[in-house]
């Protein structure tokens, strides 16, 4: 039916009213991210998801310091695609807000990837939703987007009372088959997180009963919330120790995770985020497996300036550098990786970020461990407690070596492999962290 011609109008001006009043609000918000995860990719399979058996081959097991071929290929971990499935995905907050909207991102895709629908909600149990909290996510005010190769995309804002330190569970809709997707998937390999696939079809929003799990975070970039203007971002920069290898799965145990309890805890601290952007495997100069990340050098950029409300930075990086590069060489110098170092250092200051850096753990009984990569450890170590350079150190290396034998980790806080942390060993990391940088 056709509108008289003055009812148009008035419902074209109101129309555009309203799209003001919406642009203005979003003008005075002030959006702070309240969880994040680094990309990296994995090649793509012939076989879906749907079709595979009743639990996904988890990818973000944990992994060897230098990753092996398998003894039997056959049973190595299969590559993760999705055919018309709703993806169930679980997130962990570190401060609240009263409106909420998610950062996608197909930055490592090779070709355009469908999404037809996403919702967001409070997480009950496993798959289960908070009754009434679920809240359908518009792209550009459609309900649906395709994102470009190489690209992110930011849902609308809805308004949903987010608590601190609470479960957020976004749906994803994958129309695409197997077929029509790209050969590269973005993708966070070391989530530690239980994640649900549904049965065919469009379930956002809804009860399904999953037909799989997978521990990675799939296309996921980052979840935002309006917060106090007084709210900022704590971004820390590393690789697996800060990704959390070989923390308990499912109960946040990282020390990201122990700092934003932490912050939580403090009056004069709550309004500050915390957003982990470590990735397995990552180095500060070059690339190992796909899964590992660009080098920190090159996705700092992305994955520390461009998150909203950002302030401070916490480095840790570059024993990656210095054990797998002595395998796959060449093997950087105590003095490139110090460079490196300064490279963060400047471009954070050039943004006016305070940045803290962490002294590299001890790793005497790792798999890449040798008397050379020693003396290079203890040479970084030494620069960053002493040049000044960093804002201020988070010296992680006393927090978890063994007093009578400083080149190892503390058998209280060794998970097992001489290299990564165990529950308790991310709390003590977490534990020498000065709150006062960030009152």
């Amino acid at each position: 039916m056709r509108l008289p011609k003055n009812v148009a109008v008035a419902a074209g001006a109101l129309t555009l009213a309203l799209v003001s009043l919406s642009a203005q609000r979003g003008a005075s918000e002030h959006w702070v991210g309240t969880w994040a995860t680094g990309a990296a990719w994995r090649p793509s399979a012939q076989a879906s998801v749907a079709s595979a058996p009743p639990v996904v081959p988890q990818p973000s097991a944990p992994q060897p310091a230098v990753p092996a071929p398998p003894a039997n290929p056959a049973a190595a971990p299969r590559p993760v695609q999705f055919n018309n499935q709703t993806l169930r995905q679980i997130v962990h907050t570190s401060i609240g807000g009263s409106r909420v909207r998610i950062v996608l991102s197909n930055v490592f895709g090779t070709a355009p990837l469908a999404v037809g629908a996403a919702s967001v909600a409070l997480r009950d149990t496993d798959a289960a939703l908070v009754a009434t909290t679920s809240r359908p996510l518009t792209f550009s005010t459609r309900p649906s987007i395709t994102i470009p190769a190489g690209a992110i995309v930011v849902s609308d804002p809805v308004p949903l009372t987010v608590p601190a330190l609470a479960d957020l569970a976004i749906d994803l809709f994958l129309p695409g088959d197997s077929e029509a997707w790209p050969s590269t998937l973005t993708v966070h390999n070391t989530g530690l997180q239980t994640n649900y696939v549904s049965p065919p079809g469009n379930h956002a929003g809804r009860v399904f009963t999953p037909v799989a799990t997978a521990t990675s975070w799939f296309l996921l970039a980052r979840v935002e919330v309006v917060a106090p203007a007084s709210s900022a971002a704590v971004v820390t920069l590393g690789d697996s120790i800060t990704d959390g290898t070989r923390s308990t799965a499912d109960a946040n145990r990282r020390w990201p995770d122990a700092l934003a309890r932490r912050l939580q805890a403090q009056p004069a601290t709550r309004r500050l985020s915390v957003l982990n952007l470590g990735i397995g495997g990552n180095r500060l100069l070059n690339e190992g497996a796909p899964n590992f990340g660009i080098n920190a050098l090159a996705r700092f950029d992305r994955d520390v300036l461009a998150q909203p409300g950002v302030a401070y930075v916490i480095v840790l990086e570059g024993i990656n550098d210095i054990g797998m590069s002595a395998r796959t060489g060449p093997s950087p110098s105590a003095e490139d990786l110090i460079a490196a170092h300064r490279q963060l250092v400047d471009r954070a200051h050039m943004k006016g970020l305070k940045i803290f850096g962490g002294t590299l753990t001890p790793f005497e009984g790792a798999a890449y461990f040798t008397p050379e990569g020693e003396a290079k450890r203890q040479a970084v170590n030494e620069w960053v407690r002493t040049s000044k350079v960093y804002d201020a150190v988070a010296d992680f290396d006393a927090a978890l070596r063994d007093p009578q034998h400083p080149t190892r980790v503390l058998a209280a806080y060794d998970s097992g492999d001489h290299l990564h942390p165990s529950d308790a060993g991310y709390t003590a990391m977490a534990d020498v962290i000065n709150l006062g940088w960030f009152k």
